[in-house]
């Protein structure tokens, strides 16, 4: 069983247990294939990639693994037994940890492929996808009363080093 199998039977996101019509089955396959432009490139040029390169493109995309599989369990089975915002964890400091890992495992990819087109892509998923989705959850938590303390002491994409306040750290419903 891959990661991703791993985590569609032991934490399952809601967003991909909706069902979509055929065309946009097809649409979906097509936009997600363009991750694959980064494997084909490192594959198919004549290119290698220096040690440096490749320890920190392996450290890069780790990261992202932890990042974005550990927040999506939190985030599961927390909300699995609690409603309600998390404000601790993988989010204590990061509103969208588990995109933040997403791009992270994707830059990995990238920079192995030495390659423009990759980074061009990714930029289009962040700008395209993972943005207007970051936004769109705002707006969705705006509606619990702590969610302002929250935003002002954790960042949208990267996490927030300084905390403003330290009742930010604790979770209001511990």
């Amino acid at each position: 069983m891959t990661v991703e199998g791993a985590e569609c039977g032991l934490y399952p996101d809601q967003q991909w247990e909706k069902e979509i019509s055929v065309a946009m089955g097809i649409f979906t396959f097509i936009v997600l294939g363009l991750y694959w432009a980064a494997p084909f490139i490192i594959i198919s040029e004549k290119m290698t990639a220096t040690a440096p390169l490749i320890s920190a493109a392996i450290a890069i995309n780790i990261i992202g693994v932890f990042l974005h599989y550990g927040s999506d369990a939190q985030k599961y089975f927390t909300l699995k037994y609690r409603k309600g915002l998390i404000t601790e964890g993988f989010f204590s400091r990061c509103r969208n940890p588990n995109y933040l890992g997403e791009i992270l495992i994707y830059l990995g990819f990238a920079l192995l492929a030495q390659h423009w087109l990759p980074f061009l892509i990714l930029g289009g998923f962040i700008a395209g996808v993972f943005i207007p989705n970051m936004l769109k959850k705002d707006r969705s938590l705006s509606r619990y009363p702590e969610f302002d303390a929250y935003k002002a002491n954790s960042g949208l994409l990267l996490p927030k080093l300084i905390i403003s306040s330290p009742d930010a750290r604790q979770s209001p419903q511990t």
